[in-house]
């Protein structure tokens, strides 16, 4: 059983890590999804992330498959109060459905509740900022999803840090509730743009952090160790950017710690981020259930200083 961590500055206790939607409906049909979702439960683990959109980009499809799928499970398994559900809103639908404006949000949040077969979404997340649309008007929208039960908490995904931060002002200086969490893209090789911009703002607003890309699209998988490795997966594409002298510096100290510990370098890569103080959960997913057993152990690995430090020296930028 997974030890739990409290998100934020709410009373959701999630495991410590964040099982990935955007593969159910995609790499993954409805038997497959079931299979992997008791497999991730049945390891004691609560936390399901997804998106409206999810998954729009695969042919024949027109978003909120991935929200479908979790709500038949849901409905099936009858689980619903053990499992912790965020999704996200504001990516692009089509036909002109994205944003967060007052008048879509009320209407996004019933489409998602009707997909995941639900009451309530336990964590209701900004997928992307509509630049269009006032900060107050978003945080008054979110606020009576909250007052009439169908939401219970707020998160933001690709908002800058000021807008979070101005989001939080306002609600805070107009008795309502913010943001209690942030998704940002991070990871070993990917860690700038948190670490610089994101980092002051998660500490002095006390946001629970649900990192995605926790394993840069599988390249710390360590299967990919040259070009002749991308056609591994429908996803090698996105792995041709990391392998750079940087890239591979990374991959030579997960090798070295995994030597040392035994660990594949998947698990040391998500240990590593469970080590980091600011980060609650990182989001992961799996198309197996052996995956999902590996996945699973990285939050029972530790790692000892002197390993911690060689993987931020590797990763330095």
């Amino acid at each position: 059983m997974a030890t739990q961590r409290t998100l934020g500055k709410s009373d959701l206790q999630v495991s410590p890590i964040a099982f990935g939607g955007n593969v159910f409906g995609w790499t993954l049909d409805k038997q497959q999804s079931f299979r992997i979702l008791d497999a991730f439960v049945a390891a004691g683990f609560n936390f399901i992330d997804t998106a409206d959109t999810y998954s729009t980009w695969v042919p024949g499809n027109s978003g909120g498959e991935s929200e479908t799928i979790i709500g038949q499970w849901l409905k099936q398994r009858g689980k619903r109060d053990d499992i912790i559900i965020a999704t996200k809103l504001g990516g692009d639908m089509g036909d002109g459905k994205k944003g967060l404006s007052a008048d879509y949000i009320s209407k996004a949040v019933d489409a998602s509740l009707k997909r995941l077969d639900t009451d309530y979404i336990d964590l209701y997340q900004s997928h992307y900022d509509d630049p269009e649309t006032p900060v107050e008007e978003t945080m008054e929208a979110f606020n009576r999803l909250i007052k009439n039960g169908k939401v219970r908490h707020l998160g933001a995904s690709n908002l800058s840090a000021e807008r979070i931060v101005q989001s939080n002002r306002f609600a805070a200086e107009n008795g309502l509730l913010g943001y209690i969490s942030l998704q940002p893209l991070y990871n070993l090789y990917d860690r700038r743009k948190f670490e610089t911009e994101y980092l002051p703002t998660v500490e002095a607003e006390g946001l629970a952090v649900i990192t995605y890309y926790a394993l840069a699209s599988g390249f710390l998988s360590g299967k990919y160790h040259g070009e002749a490795d991308l056609n591994k997966s429908p996803r090698g594409g996105g792995i041709k950017k990391y392998l750079d002298e940087r890239g591979f510096r990374i991959l030579k100290a997960l090798d070295r710690v995994s030597a040392e510990t035994g660990a594949p370098a998947a698990q040391l890569a998500l240990a590593w981020q469970l080590h980091k103080p600011a980060v609650t959960a990182p989001i992961t997913s799996a198309t197996t259930e052996k995956q999902v057993h590996d996945l699973v152990a990285a939050a029972s690995v530790r790692l000892s200083s002197e390993q911690l430090d060689l993987l931020d020296e590797a990763s330095a930028y």
